[in-house]
């Protein structure tokens, strides 16, 4: 019954991350990406401080330390993939942020000494043919291929940085949270990530990596209480509270649900079309998880 409540949970997490996609890209005509990381995780902590005070007060080192694990990786992943979207396309950067799915067995089996199961790893090829087919946004998946690989990147190699780091942050996410206390945890990865963007807003508007500019109006308060509440503390305290009964590798094809849940929720606030090879990533992707759930019944 636990595995059943964690997988429906992450799978909640795929449907708040997924609604982030239209805001944020309605806000950020009107703010810097890091700006709105530092204002997006600040407000979040702010909030989220008097509910967890007498819980810090006496939250020791280890907590800490895997807290700060926690947060530099997930920051950092959101850093290397706002960066690289400065020099590669919308597109590409979907897709190779996606891979991050094929990535976590590898250090599962790493770090955890923990290898994942044939049906887990049949679901992860399934994930990834369909991450293909969303990418290609409709185009020939031949063409698609081709444009990829003869337009690699330092952008390319940012995101892909992106989701290594992602990939590092969901193994890790499964080693804390059977040791230590979830909600400091989630705090510290909250006030941590706020002060990086903090950091990133000054120093990379310095090396052009990124050009300042706020305007508060409807769409970055919108977008700024929406990723605070429900991305944020929310969705985070979901993860790090009802991963731990999941394994990282079928965590990360639960995840890998985000895509499908962030063209939905467009196609519903923006009307933007969702194609037939959208349709059909979308199919693989669901298979890839349908085949991971239903094998994983008939080991139990």
């Amino acid at each position: 019954m636990k595995k059943y409540q964690g997988e429906a949970a992450l799978l909640l997490i795929t449907v708040i991350w997924g609604g982030t996609f239209a805001l944020i890209k309605n806000a950020l005509t009107d703010i810097s990406p890091s700006l709105f990381l530092a204002l997006r995780f600040g407000v979040a902590s702010i909030i989220l401080f008097p509910f967890l005070y007498s819980q810090l007060k006496n939250v020791n080192r280890e907590t800490i330390v895997a807290g700060t694990i926690l947060a530099v990786f997930f920051f950092l992943g959101f850093q290397f993939q706002t960066i690289g979207l400065n020099y590669t396309t919308a597109t590409k950067s979907g897709f190779i942020t996606g891979t991050f799915v094929v990535i976590i067995p590898i250090l599962q089996t790493l770090i955890e000494k923990r290898k994942p199961r044939t049906h887990n790893i049949i679901g992860v090829v399934l994930v990834f043919i369909g991450l293909v087919f969303l990418s290609s946004r409709g185009e020939n998946l031949f063409h698609f291929f081709e444009q990829f690989g003869s337009d690699l990147n330092i952008g390319d190699l940012f995101t892909f940085i992106c989701a290594i780091l992602f990939a590092f942050q969901v193994v890790y996410v499964d080693i804390f949270t059977k040791k230590y206390p979830f909600m400091p945890m989630v705090f510290i990865q909250l006030f941590i990530s706020a002060i990086g963007g903090t950091l990133a807003a000054i120093i990379l508007p310095s090396f052009g990596l990124e050009q300042t500019k706020f305007i508060l109006n409807s769409n970055v308060i919108t977008a700024i209480l929406y990723t605070s509440i429900f991305a944020s503390i929310i969705a985070i305290s979901i993860q790090l509270k009802y991963q731990k009964v999941v394994s990282p590798t079928k965590a990360g094809i639960i995840y890998s649900f985000e895509p499908i849940m962030a063209a939905i929720i467009a196609y519903i606030i923006l009307s933007e079309k969702i194609t037939n090879f959208g349709l059909i990533g979308g199919a693989f992707i669901f298979a890839g998880l349908l085949v991971s759930e239903i094998f994983s019944n008939k080991d139990e």
